[in-house]
């Protein structure tokens, strides 16, 4: 493993054994697929009627009893030990069923990942109350029952409205987060919520004059008396058991902490609203709004988490400098925060629709201070061509993440010939112009030329760009130099149609375009490092960030 923070692209299993060295993680945050059958048709697009593993139906929430599955069940079983027990007892009542499938596909990572976890490491798994009971007989054999530290029941969303609809059950609105330490010494934060406003205004009623601080009164009196230990004296002419002891009482007088109500009456407490911390964080939490359409950090992933939550999270169990792994990382909401709070992080995907995304919200939010490596792209020809040919559409992604275009939303046939989009001004405050990209990971010819022009007159894109694997043909170069230039500011002309290959873009040539940002000019975070690993078994979880018209900042 690197140094610093770090990106992988691959098998979130591969990854964890062959680069993550046991005992170096602080905290696991991990929001890996639930089971629940919602298909996002989001992603994938099916090629030749055929999916990979990690494809899924355009990303299908859901897992089922195949080969592969087989193939992960017999091989943790065999293996022996609690984790197999409890795989086989799963078997003996769940049947070969997919939810079987998914829990034998979560296994081998749980394991991986209590391997690489401190002894004064926390992992948090997100998962949803279909799937919860049987991850936490998982994670128990895994870390064992003792282990367990808190299932946090998280408010996702709003009520449901739809009774009228004919809806003849309880709204589903929370998800779950199972929480286990390694040791019986881990991490921790204490975090404090504020107190209602009718709480304020029922305990701390007063106002103190000439500071304005807020005040109520308290209990002075040692509960259960002499059997409790508590001190018998007198203050204030009221003889009484007492929770302090004489001198510590009299600090207290002295202070002006103990008044007396009226004379004769028992003296009180004087306790002030702004040296109380708050109310403790309990385990359910109803106060973190999810994602909406109107957030500003949405990011058009279905199931995007907000950073308030991960934020909360990593502050608890996490100090500053500490490691923080997200082994299904997806629009790197876990990075994002661990980022923001001071903390290392290591983020594994199996898509480079998701690195390509990572990259870009990194760079919106850090600018050049968030550096990390990137491991596990394709780093030379050989590496892109074999991209290419395995996989046509994770070729579309990484290529459009070297310029550091958005992806357009990939459903089938639905792309009308636009795979990514940039965008630029010509001056301040001007008006949005577009960039338009193509992606060809097979053999090319003067027609796409030629279609891409077309588009670029339908989208009135001020720029179109091929980007390829082969080397463009003669008749090709000469289509897109028929197309002119764009005119940009200052008397700089670009070329209306620009033709990119892969040996371009990994020569560091980018998209040539007014306002050029330091990501399309193909500066990245780091040079990728590293061939291309396995993209077998594990699909991440959607993600997208897609081009969905509004481009407000």
């Amino acid at each position: 493993m690197t140094s610093g923070n770090v990106l992988y692209y691959g098998d979130n299993l591969d990854v964890l054994r062959e680069h993550i060295p046991g005992e170096s993680v602080d905290l696991i945050y991990l929001d890996p697929p639930f089971n629940s059958n919602a298909s996002y048709n989001v992603l994938f697009a099916e090629q030749d009627g055929t999916r990979a593993a990690s494809q899924i139906e355009a990303f299908t929430d859901t897992w089922r009893w195949d080969q592969a599955a087989v193939a992960n069940y017999e091989r943790t079983v065999e293996q022996g030990g609690k984790v197999a027990d409890a795989l086989m007892a799963m078997r003996t009542f769940l049947g070969p069923s997919n939810m079987l499938a998914y829990l034998s596909m979560m296994a081998p990572r749980l394991v991986e990942l209590r391997r690489v976890l401190k002894s004064t490491g926390s992992i948090y798994l997100h998962c949803d109350p279909t799937s919860s009971h049987y991850l936490k007989l998982l994670m128990d054999a895994v870390f064992a029952p003792e282990r367990f530290f808190a299932e946090i029941v998280w408010k996702r969303t709003s009520a449901h409205s739809d009774a009228k609809q004919g809806r003849q059950q309880y709204g589903h609105i929370h998800d779950i987060l199972l929480c286990y330490t390694v040791s019986d010494s881990w991490k921790w934060n204490p975090i404090y919520l504020p107190h209602t406003t009718d709480y304020i205004k029922s305990k701390y009623p007063y106002t103190e004059a000439g500071t304005g601080r807020r005040y109520g009164f308290d209990n002075l009196t040692g509960p259960g008396g002499a059997a409790k230990g508590n001190p018998f004296y007198e203050v204030m002419g009221v003889s009484h058991y007492w929770r302090y002891s004489r001198e510590r009482m009299a600090q207290l007088i002295e202070a002006g902490l103990v008044v007396q109500p009226s004379p004769g009456a028992v003296p009180r407490f004087k306790r002030y609203l702004d040296e109380n911390l708050g109310v403790p964080l309990q385990d359910v939490w109803t106060d973190i709004s999810p994602i909406n359409s109107q957030a500003q950090e949405r990011l058009g992933y279905p199931t995007q988490k907000p950073l308030a939550l991960l934020e909360r999270i990593i502050t608890a169990s996490s100090n500053p400098g500490d490691v923080l792994l997200d082994p299904f990382c997806g629009c790197g909401t876990a990075v994002d925060a661990a980022q923001r709070l001071g903390r290392q992080w290591i983020g594994i995907d199996i898509t480079h629709l998701a690195i390509n995304l990572i990259r870009h919200r990194m760079r919106d939010a850090y600018g050049d201070t968030a550096v990390f490596d990137v491991i596990g792209e394709p780093t030379d020809i050989a590496g892109a061509q074999q991209l290419a040919h395995d996989d046509p559409y994770q070729f579309q992604w990484w290529a459009l993440g070297l310029v550091g275009a958005r992806p357009v939303e990939q459903k089938k046939g639905a792309d009308r010939g636009i795979d990514g989009r940039l965008f630029f001004h010509d001056e301040q405050g001007g008006e949005t112009k577009q960039v338009i990209l193509s992606v060809k990971a097979g053999h090319i010819h003067r027609n796409h030329v030629h279609e891409l022009r077309g588009v670029m007159e339908r989208e009135h894109a001020a720029i179109g760009v091929l980007l390829s694997m082969e080397q463009p043909t003669r008749p090709m170069r000469e289509e897109a130099a028929d197309a002119g230039s764009y005119d940009g500011p200052w008397g700089r002309h670009y070329p209306r149609l620009q033709l990119l290959t892969v040996t371009d873009l990994l020569d560091g040539r980018g998209v040539e375009m007014p306002d050029t940002s330091a990501m399309a000019r193909n500066v990245t975070h780091r040079r990728a490092r590293a061939t291309t690993p396995s993209a077998r078994g594990m699909a991440s979880k959607p993600v997208a960030m897609f081009d969905d018209g509004n481009h407000e900042k």
